[in-house]
């Protein structure tokens, strides 16, 4: 939330959104930054189901119009991005 309230890009206008949202502005998309995260998250622990689900999630997202492609490629890089950290913090990898 906090990239979005920086870069404020209004969500996309050229289509009727057919779901609601929660607020105006779409980058990066959230919803696939937390698909992506969970799928790596999930995935290192061997969930083999959740990466197609975090890959619907983040297509529909386009489908719905609520997104650009931009936004959900963003999100996904982000959420993808913050797993991997946070798997290498909690093992220890990243120090104060």
């Amino acid at each position: 939330m906090g990239v979005k309230r920086v870069v404020r890009r209004p969500r996309p206008a050229h289509v009727a959104p057919l779901v609601r949202t929660a607020g105006r502005h779409s980058f990066p998309s959230s919803h696939a930054t937390s698909a992506a995260a969970a799928a790596v998250a999930y995935g290192a622990l061997g969930a083999r189901v959740i990466p197609p689900l975090a890959a619907a999630m983040c297509l529909s997202r386009l489908i719905v119009g609520v997104h650009y492609p931009s936004d959900v490629a963003a999100g996904a890089a982000l959420g993808v991005l913050t797993a991997r950290i946070g798997a290498r913090w909690m093992s220890g990898g990243v120090h104060d």
